[in-house]
């Protein structure tokens, strides 16, 4: 059955109260094509498609949804529903929910709750968005250091339903501070008398509750983690980053450092309304606009080796279009590459060199390639002279641009990606109008 084949299914069965039928289809859904379903139906059918879900598929439902989908149902819900189901939610999910919601709806959604699980709610949303602290979960499973095997093990099936990953046991001292770790396949090999201090490994990579969450997702690439402990500065454990919520992290960060790649400042997606759209992008571009002023200026101030050599006009475009892309391109794949690994200053050097070279040799490709075309095309070899080495010229240049601007920002500590692919192409248009006209200039009177 496909999707619009499914939709169709449901709405028929919600218009006709076939519960039981509806509940069939629901079953063979994951929760993520659960939410896609709740998001194609039309608003009508919308509350009763709540009505007939359970409070675990409303919990399942709620997770994959946007934050203001997330609220929206949240209040369609009551009150008596919605804190069943913040009850069942990860805590890590609920403070992320919460982030930049109005405190009084906060305080209302949270006296709802359980008062066990509403304290750790808050306990989360104390540290600040986006570090360890916030995306943490408390729902894991800790033993202490003179445990056996055998203890390690009851434990474990003991708490199987509250416990969100079980790949690993943290092993904590008498004043709760981590000093080891063991996984289920220690347990498996080990004997039911083995003391989990003699099984564990102690050398544990672990992250303070204010480390950076992209800094997290980092480590657990790096070091192939299903979990990360989280500690205090005292070393106490007080909660783990999972593998799906750095998933998270992951794609949060991307669709961050593309929005600032392309000047769009927050978030627009396909259901952001025209006007909020145009007001988000707008500022980055009025600015972009008034830098382009100078690419004008430039124009002008050349305007009589124009008049001279009409020809020039013709290859402007091409000669500040393929600047703006090779420093964009460059830009995409440094940013891309700090996403994943720390530079140090050899390391940097290194990769200027290397860009350096692709830009000497896409340069000499495409500087011969136009040269030979205006040649050809103008029967002027000292034109296609000017074209083809203002153009490498200006490719070595723009490509430098890409790589070394984002590197500078990221060198004092600011995110690379505000180097904004727009701002790249607006300065490479302004060195490449530069070298362009200021080449013509200097063979003017072999030009004409």
């Amino acid at each position: 059955m496909t999707e619009n084949e499914m939709t169709l299914a449901l709405i028929k069965t919600l218009k006709e109260g076939k519960k039981t039928v509806f509940q069939e289809i629901i079953n063979e859904l994951q929760p993520y094509d659960l939410a896609q379903q709740y998001q194609y139906l039309p608003a009508k059918h919308r509350n009763k498609f709540l009505l007939y879900l359970s409070i675990e598929q409303l919990t399942y439902l709620i997770v994959e949804l946007d934050q203001d989908d997330q609220l929206e149902v949240l209040h369609k819900l009551g009150t008596e529903k919605s804190s069943k189901v913040l009850d069942l939610m990860e805590n890590d999910e609920i403070a992320s929910l919460l982030t930049d919601v109005d405190p009084e709806k906060v305080n209302e959604l949270l006296s709802e709750m359980k008062q066990e699980e509403s304290e750790a709610v808050q306990y989360l949303m104390n540290y600040p968005p986006e570090t360890a602290g916030r995306i943490m979960t408390d729902r894991y499973v800790w033993i202490p250091k003179h445990y056996t095997v055998h203890e390690a093990v009851e434990k474990l099936k003991h708490f199987y339903e509250l416990a969100e990953y079980l790949n690993y046991i943290y092993v904590i001292d008498s004043e709760k501070k981590l000093v080891g770790v063991a996984s289920y396949k220690d347990l498996l090999l080990g004997k039911p008398t083995d003391k989990i201090e003699d099984i564990m490994f102690s050398r544990i990579v672990k992250v303070d509750v204010y480390t950076d969450q992209e800094e997290v997702a980092k480590l657990i690439n790096r070091y192939d983690f299903i979990s990360m402990p989280v500690v205090e500065e005292d070393g106490k454990l007080v909660g783990i980053i999972t593998v799906d919520d750095v998933i998270d992290v992951v794609i949060q960060e991307a669709n961050e450092d593309i929005e600032k790649l392309s000047a769009s400042g927050k978030a627009i997606d396909f259901n952001t309304k025209p006007t909020i759209a145009a007001y988000r992008r707008l500022p980055w571009l009025i600015l972009l606009l008034f830098i382009g002023l100078v690419s004008g200026g430039i124009i002008s101030g050349f305007e009589g080796t124009l008049e001279q050599v009409v020809a020039l006009a013709f290859f402007m475009p091409l000669i500040a279009g393929m600047t703006g892309n090779t420093g964009t391109q460059s830009l995409a794949v440094v940013v891309r590459g700090l996403v994943s690994q720390e530079l140090n200053f050899k390391q940097s050097l290194k990769l200027i060199f290397r860009e350096l070279l692709v830009g000497i040799i896409i340069g000499i490709v495409c500087g011969i390639l136009i040269a030979l075309i205006a040649y050809v095309w103008m029967g002027n070899i000292i034109l296609g002279l000017v074209v083809g080495s203002s153009l490498l010229a200006t490719l070595i240049i723009g490509t430098l641009a890409g790589t070394i601007i984002p590197l500078i920002l990221y060198k004092f500590k600011v995110d690379p990606a505000v180097a904004s692919g727009p701002l790249i192409t607006t300065i490479n248009d302004i060195l490449s109008l530069l070298i362009y006209f200021g080449m013509a200039t200097m063979f003017i009177a072999r030009l004409t």
